[in-house]
């Protein structure tokens, strides 16, 4: 795939969680993606990832604001504001920096990484 490709699909995955979009997410990976956000383990496996994305979405919405993108070949990086809504809770908008992996046009890997206390508000 092109870089240009490449960094299409990773804006239109992202473009997806800001609509609460399971179905584009899920149908982005590959059947044997990784998913880990780097302070805690990692997913493994589409079926497991959904298990993971599912309730978390049901739970809220989270807003991916990407500030810079760049794309190599197969790997596309970008820093990213992610903000996250949860009904009851204010809003938590948390720095990101996300990697992803592609393997014909599909997310095979994607490592985010951020700070958890930021998160969690500890």
């Amino acid at each position: 795939m092109s870089d240009q490709t490449n960094g299409e699909t990773v804006t239109a995955f992202c473009d997806a969680w800001s609509r609460g979009d399971v179905e584009a997410i899920m149908s982005a990976f590959t059947e044997d993606a990784v998913y880990h956000n780097i302070p805690m383990a990692a997913i493994h496996g589409r079926e497991a990832i959904d298990g993971f994305i599912r309730p978390f979405l049901g739970r809220g919405s989270i807003h991916f604001e990407t500030l810079h993108q760049t794309v190599t070949g197969d790997i596309v990086m970008n820093e990213r504001l992610d903000t996250v809504s949860q009904p009851g809770t204010p809003d938590v908008a948390v720095p990101v920096m996300g990697v992803f992996e592609l393997r014909d046009g599909k997310i095979s890997a994607w490592r985010d990484y951020f700070d958890l206390k930021t998160f969690t508000g500890e």
